[in-house]
């Protein structure tokens, strides 16, 4: 059973920066069209890369949120695509015309690392080069005569949430975590967390990153995670199809405003639906791998079912994971299996990564988001590129076309990379 004294959390306002949409209108009738966000990558020349696409946000301008976007310009993408996404979701909330506490007012984030500076770092390492080996002194004269000491500070992934608490006088507890695909997530779990327990009325939550940087996608092919699809972009994220080769990286920002709900009542504030559930857990097991029986995601979508007073059958619509790899759709198939019994098979299961790509740290907040307008609007976004069922993959996956449905309850699942695994569970609010 549910504590029914605890403190409740309600959603408020809510923003996105994506590679479908800078807005969350834009976003959401984007999913509800299978529209992909995918396609070449611009941000460098990857003429030469196993993988030479990805999922970017496209026509963003810091400028359109904010009056003076110069103060943010030694920061990365994953800062302007963070104040965005914050921004839309202060004004959707109306907190700049209610008045609150600013130390009940508090960051929570599940943000990435700021931008990386490739091209200037390896001409570095190529310049203190001697005789085969990285000459160590000389790297670091040039990298105190050439590196800027501000863009640097700005490559820390806590700085998108300290950057917000200045925006908005959030006084309140100030936090990031950086879980990998799970971040968001976490982020909005634990807000919730601080919430019920009364360190907080109000919470800015969410994630942003961008990793579509030679040394992301570096690092993402030699994981062989991604898909080499180069003659068709945007069917190469095809979440649990049989020819699915691996994930389309991605970048933006999803922000939610969480909100006591007494707080929110009495200032009259529109509530999008409510923090039922959260569950997290580990998979302990290794570094690169997830666990092969899904004993992780098991347990904490078990976990936030717990938490939310709920059965399995009682979940409409799974917002899954689903990366497009080979090892997780199947794990995670497997996981909503066990976790939801046989009403599992009845359950609508999509994977907006289809769409939109993998937005890595940035991900889970958005799909939460979409949970929201999904319980809202009555429609579930499909899985597009779904052609060839794979025997492991036997659930309904929502293929390729959006599909009108009633939602009271969705469960949202995010699995790290290192075995970190969330799940939420967004509600209708009924009062």
């Amino acid at each position: 059973m549910v504590d029914t004294t605890r403190r409740r959390v309600v959603v408020t306002g809510i923003g996105c920066v994506t590679p479908v949409g800078n807005d969350v209108p834009t976003m959401w009738n984007s999913l509800q069209q299978a529209s992909s966000g995918i396609g070449p990558i611009t941000y460098f020349d990857a003429t030469n890369f196993p993988t030479r696409f990805a999922a970017e946000v496209k026509g963003f301008a810091l400028g359109s949120h904010i009056e003076n976007p110069e103060r943010f310009q030694y920061a990365g993408r994953n800062v302007h695509f963070a104040i965005g996404a914050a921004c839309q979701a202060i004004q959707d909330s109306s907190l700049t015309d209610s008045r609150f506490d600013p130390a009940r007012f508090g960051v929570y984030l599940g943000a990435g690392e700021g931008q990386q500076d490739f091209m200037l770092f390896m001409g570095m390492v190529a310049e203190a080069r001697r005789n085969g080996e990285l000459d160590l002194e000389e790297f670091t004269r040039l990298g105190m005569e050439r590196l800027d000491p501000q863009t640097e500070l700005e490559q820390e992934p806590n700085m998108a949430a300290g950057h917000l608490a200045s925006l908005f006088n959030a006084q309140g507890p100030n936090l990031n975590c950086l879980t990998a695909c799970a971040a968001s997530s976490q982020a909005i779990g634990e807000a919730a967390e601080l919430i019920r327990r009364g360190d907080a009325d109000l919470m800015l939550s969410g994630g942003a990153h961008s990793m579509i940087h030679p040394f992301g996608v570096t690092g993402f092919n030699l994981l062989t995670a991604l898909s080499t699809h180069n003659e068709d972009p945007q069917g190469a994220s095809r979440p649990f199809d049989r020819n699915r080769d691996g994930f389309v990286l991605g970048e933006g920002a999803g922000m939610l405003i969480l909100e006591e709900l007494d707080h929110a009542l009495k200032r009259g504030a529109q509530i999008y639906g409510e923090i039922a559930g959260y569950g997290s857990s580990a998979d302990a097991y290794r570094i690169t791998d997830i666990h092969p029986e899904g004993r992780g995601a098991v347990t904490c979508i078990r976990m936030a079912l717990k938490d939310a007073g709920l059965n399995g059958d009682e979940i409409g619509y799974v917002n899954a994971h689903g990366t497009s790899t080979s090892v997780n759709d199947r794990v995670e198939t497997m996981a909503i299996r066990q976790s939801l019994g046989e009403s599992a098979f009845k359950t609508p299961v999509s994977s907006i990564k289809s769409m939109m790509g993998h937005l890595i740290a940035a991900a889970g907040s958005v799909e939460a988001i979409t949970c929201l307008l999904a319980i809202r609007d009555g429609i579930l976004p499909p899985t597009i590129n779904y052609e060839t069922p794979d025997p492991d993959c036997n659930l309904d996956y929502v293929p390729n076309e959006a599909r009108d449905q009633k939602v009271d309850y969705a469960l949202s699942n995010s699995f790290g990379f290192g075995g970190q695994n969330i799940s939420l569970i967004l509600s209708r609010y009924t009062g």
